[in-house]
């Protein structure tokens, strides 16, 4: 199992926004990747964005974070303080309920 993490910082008050143009853009195009297991996004009360995608390969988190980079310049350029940064690798500990 391998997360892709995408993460930056909104501009205050952003989140409705952010969290619609998330579900209408970025979903469709990140669960559309081979592998797809999984996608989160935490905002933080700083207004720091984070967004972690599961997928079977790595080489999938690595697609997942060149598509979710691409989209996000085009499309949250104005909500953000700043670019994102995104990370990829194998999830090494992790439970569920």
């Amino acid at each position: 199992m391998y997360a892709a993490i995408r993460q930056a910082k909104a501009r205050a008050g952003t989140a409705e926004e952010l969290a619609r143009r998330i579900k209408e853009g970025a979903i469709p195009i990140i669960s559309d990747v081979d592998g797809f297991m999984a996608y989160y996004v935490v905002y933080a009360g700083d207004d720091t964005v984070t967004a972690i995608s599961i997928f079977n390969k790595y080489e999938q988190a690595e697609e997942a974070n060149r598509r979710a980079l691409a989209w996000g310049e085009q499309n949250l350029t104005p909500l953000l303080a700043g670019p994102a940064m995104a990370v990829a690798g194998p999830v090494i500990v992790h439970t569920l309920a």
